[in-house]
């Protein structure tokens, strides 16, 4: 069985202007519509009464000349051809009444018919004594009323549709600058505030956006206070804990040779690598690190950094490219995903290079869910007790300094598989940069051996 596809209405729809253009319009429509009508209403009702008390008038003046024997004035007559149906019923009948018909044939009317006419008719000696006024300028008189009200009505449905996308389009404005305002925040930009005018002065009165608005910079103000004051004391202690460490380094070398004193060492290297990873994740924190760009070949710093491990990792490379980069953060975070995969994974163990991309795969049971969601979390552990520390969080935060990108994932066919993707530098020389399509592509950067300073390295 073919499942039905369901409509889908576009996205614009979902818009506030969008719902507020159509609920203005739908509520002016109707307003506008109960208003013609009563207006219609009211005056059509008000001029036929005034042709019905003419007609009547005319009808008495007709009906003495016809009771004394006169001739009788013109628009009337002794069942008149053209006389309504309904009226000459009704004068037979010994009543008089009126009616609004078209009135009797006149010479050269197309249609065989007069204009409109307002007839009046009694009882004459068991006939009908009729009589007719024009009443085409009433006719007219509301066809114009009905085509004014309609106008009217278009151009204030437009002018109000106007008005009220202005009015609304202030608002929905103030709504997305607080959206902006909230994914700045979310993604790391605590000084971002929505300073809405509003809210500079608490005796002015509010609406509900400048209620969010503060509401969102007051909550934005707190959380940058508390991850502040979290920054510091992670710093201080840090800072505190070196002191004691080194004393504790230098006594530990003092001991006589033995396991114990093996075990004492490698945990206090343990202690002063683990504050040191605690003041660079402060550093990282408070975004005050500067970097020192320079273009560098990507693959001899991996091959450098691999050697420098003392691990058996694999190094592949292909079509490597030169990179702007800080070379010293560069290794932190190759260092550091090298390491993880040998502590946290299974060998094979390899490191490609491919273009600007580094790529660390091992083949162990890959990255846990948590952190494929959310990225590395500082001391996290996962069901085994087993934790990822602070290196991948040390690792993805040098990658945000240098401007590179790294993403966590788990390759097909089982492993962990990071991979860090470089800004690559591009040269262009003098062709190049004229347009011509046929100029030489260089590589050359600034620390390059001839000293040349000409081209301009960027990131693409």
């Amino acid at each position: 069985m073919r499942r039905r596809r369901r409509f889908r209405s576009p996205s614009w729809t979902a818009s506030l202007t969008w719902k507020s253009a159509v609920f203005l319009t739908a509520m002016c429509c109707t307003l506008a519509a109960l208003l013609g009508v009563l207006v219609h209403t009211a005056v059509t009702r008000q001029t036929v009464e005034h042709a019905r008390e003419k007609a009547l008038a005319r009808l008495e003046v007709v009906t003495d000349a016809y009771e004394a024997g006169e001739p009788l004035p013109r628009g009337s007559g002794i069942d008149p051809p053209g006389l309504p149906g309904s009226l000459r019923a009704l004068a037979a009948g010994g009543e008089r009444g009126t009616v609004v018909a078209d009135g009797p044939h006149r010479p050269g009317d197309p249609d065989g018919q007069g204009g409109p006419a307002m007839w009046a008719a009694g009882p004459a000696d068991g006939r009908a004594l009729a009589t007719w006024t024009d009443y085409s300028h009433s006719a007219r008189t509301i066809g114009g009323l009905d085509r004014a009200i309609i106008g009217s009505s278009l151009l204030a449905i437009a002018a109000t549709l106007l008005v009220g996308l202005f009015a609304v389009g202030r608002v929905t404005r103030r709504l997305h600058q607080s959206a902006r305002v909230a994914r700045r925040i979310s993604a790391g930009d605590l000084d971002a505030r929505v300073n809405d005018p509003r809210t500079a002065r608490p005796v002015r009165a509010q609406d509900e956006v400048a209620i969010v608005a503060g509401a969102l910079d007051t909550m934005a103000s707190t959380l940058q206070r508390k991850l502040q004051t979290e920054q510091r004391f992670t710093a201080d202690v840090a800072h505190e804990l070196r002191t004691p460490l080194t004393g504790l380094s230098a006594a530990a070398e003092l001991l006589p040779p033995g396991r114990p004193a093996e075990l004492v060492r490698d945990r206090v290297q343990a202690m002063r690598a683990l504050t040191e990873d605690l003041l660079e994740i402060s550093r990282l924190d408070a975004r005050t690190e500067q970097v020192d760009l320079a273009v560098h070949d990507l693959a001899p710093i991996a091959e450098r950094v691999v050697r420098a491990s003392g691990t058996d990792t694999e190094v592949r490379v292909s079509g490597a490219a030169r990179v702007e980069t800080d070379r010293r953060r560069l290794e932190r975070v190759i260092g550091n995903l090298v390491a993880n995969a040998h502590r946290h994974g299974a060998p094979p163990v390899v490191l490609s290079v491919d273009g600007a991309v580094v790529s660390v795969r091992d083949h162990g049971p890959g990255f846990p869910a948590y952190l494929l969601d959310g990225g590395p979390q500082r001391f996290r552990t996962d069901g085994a007790g087993k934790g990822h520390g602070l290196g991948l969080t040390i690792a993805l935060g040098q990658a945000q300094v240098i401007g590179a990108r790294l993403d966590f994932g788990n390759a097909p066919d089982g492993g962990a598989l990071a991979r860090l993707t470089l800004p690559e530098y591009v040269s262009l020389d003098d062709g190049d940069s004229a347009g011509n399509p046929g100029g030489e592509r260089g590589l050359r950067g600034p620390d390059d051996p001839d000293g040349s300073t000409g081209n301009t390295p960027h990131a693409s």
